[in-house]
């Protein structure tokens, strides 16, 4: 079960704990439970995080782990410890702000008539289904990279071929012009350029 995301949760819907399925026993369960900082508090690039399982499952990652990866160093988990100990109320402010923004992108992407999208219940990732305009989710995300200067992830990473991921995880202003970049390529009614920043791009694909 991964519950990085266990808080990032919207619409008021309410995060199951999966240990609420397996009567709390740790040591008889079968269930393999992993967390971490990464999402919640921001902490991406600290690398720190946890699993729980039964003790012995433990002891044999322990030992696969020390010999494929470096240890977290001694700053980086006092960090955390700081992030998990802390005043929590940073992560409701957080949470309340990708809901803001899921909003957003949610809202922008109903421009596009030939998109289908669930909304999601928690993350900060939304995945449209592109197969309207391209049946290949990597030759997609290329092409939003390389003529709208949008980063976006593939949905075969996820099983999930024609879609792509969207991060809804920035400002409220990068998820607009984001989509409106999204939408000025695959758009033929859109207007012939447009500029980003101080650099003008001409579609010539349409």
């Amino acid at each position: 079960m991964d519950d990085i995301y266990h808080k990032l949760i919207y619409e008021r819907k309410e995060w199951s704990p999966a240990w609420k399925f397996t009567d709390k026993d740790v040591e008889n369960s079968r269930v393999l439970v992993v967390n971490g900082v990464s999402k919640l508090y921001g902490m991406t690039g600290f690398r720190i995080g946890w699993v729980i399982a039964p003790r012995k499952l433990v002891e044999i990652m322990t030992n696969v782990q020390g010999q494929i990866t470096s240890n977290p160093s001694i700053v980086l988990q006092a960090a955390a410890e700081g992030a998990l100990t802390g005043q929590q109320g940073l992560v409701e402010n957080l949470r309340l702000t990708f809901e803001n923004n899921r909003k957003v992108m949610l809202d922008e992407l109903k421009s596009f008539s030939d998109l289908k999208t669930i909304p999601p219940d928690g993350t900060f990732y939304v995945m449209p289904d592109f197969r309207a305009y391209g049946t290949s989710s990597v030759e997609m995300a290329n092409f939003l990279l390389d003529k709208a200067l949008v980063v976006a992830v593939p949905g075969k990473e996820f099983g999930m071929e024609g879609y792509i991921r969207l991060s809804f995880a920035g400002s409220v202003k990068e998820i607009t012009e984001g989509v409106e970049r999204i939408r000025w390529a695959l758009d033929p009614h859109a207007p012939n350029e447009i500029y980003i920043g101080d650099r003008k791009l001409i579609r010539d694909w349409l």
